[in-house]
């Protein structure tokens, strides 16, 4: 195996990690960082199947709170309803994604002119939202009604679309609901344990009789790299958020989208 190629796995599992939380689009970075270094992994399966760092780097930091709501759920109300409220904004995007599975990956994964473009469309989106004088009326994710619920996950979907981020769709359909900056980039958190799962497990499945022994070493370094740099953005991006907004990442949608829109135009 070239050593160029795990040098490649190892930026992408770290930009994995680094924009998998923050409403940026992790998949439209590696799809377009993999595009210039050009990486190219078995049935697009290595820019999913990464994730899986991710989801235990979230899992690890907030294994304490996802202890209690277990303890808890069998008997308290709040717990329950919380529970159910994210499993139901799971199954919009995960339908969705069934359906639309092979129109994605052979599509609008190989568009990256698209992915620069959403990353433009999402940073004005954040911008705007981020100046919006909103008052929410939700604080707490604990308190999200079904119905709010439901809705965010509507918004979640906008996300099989490449460039336009999972966090970034959530966080601004929960804050046009009604929601704080802090408990819709927290229930965005939540969010991710399934929709995460979900994807790794169905691409996995769907990418089970071409991935070979060889992928492995390549997979796995990006695993690891994406759960170190994911633990410490999970760590501190809430209390950021509280305090400073989504203008960061609003500007730096518009920087990476300019930028790969004028390398594609210059280098194709």
């Amino acid at each position: 195996m070239e050593n160029q190629t795990i040098v490649n796995a190892l930026i992408l599992g770290l930009l994995e990690g680094l924009t998998e939380f923050i409403p940026v689009s992790s998949t439209g970075h590696i799809l377009l960082a993999g595009h210039f270094l050009g990486f190219r992994s078995t049935g697009k399966a290595f820019e999913i199947l990464i994730q899986l760092g991710a989801i235990l780097a979230i899992l690890t930091v907030y294994s304490g709170r996802l202890l209690k709501l277990l303890a808890d759920f069998p008997r308290d109300a709040r717990t329950r309803r919380f529970v159910l409220g994210v499993l139901i904004a799971f199954l919009p995007a995960a339908f969705a994604g069934v359906v639309a599975h092979g129109f994605i990956k052979t599509v609008l994964f190989e568009t990256p002119k698209l992915i620069c473009v959403m990353l433009l469309i999402g940073g004005v989106v954040l911008l705007w939202i981020d100046r919006l004088e909103l008052r929410p009326k939700y604080h707490d994710v604990m308190d999200f009604p079904l119905s709010l619920c439901l809705k965010i996950g509507l918004f979640q979907c906008l996300a099989l679309i490449p460039g336009t981020s999972r966090s970034g769709s959530t966080i601004v359909g929960a804050l046009l609901m009604g929601t704080d900056k802090r408990s819709a980039a927290e229930f965005s958190f939540f969010l991710a344990m399934p929709t995460m799962a979900g994807a790794f497990a169905y691409d996995l499945y769907k990418n089970r009789d071409v991935l070979s022994a060889a992928d492995l070493p390549i997979i796995g370094v990006g695993f690891v790299a994406a759960f170190v740099m994911a633990v410490i953005v999970v760590r501190y991006l809430l209390d950021y958020v509280s305090r400073h907004g989504f203008a960061l990442f609003a500007w730096w949608r518009l920087i990476v989208g300019g930028v790969g829109l004028a390398a594609l135009f210059v280098w194709g």
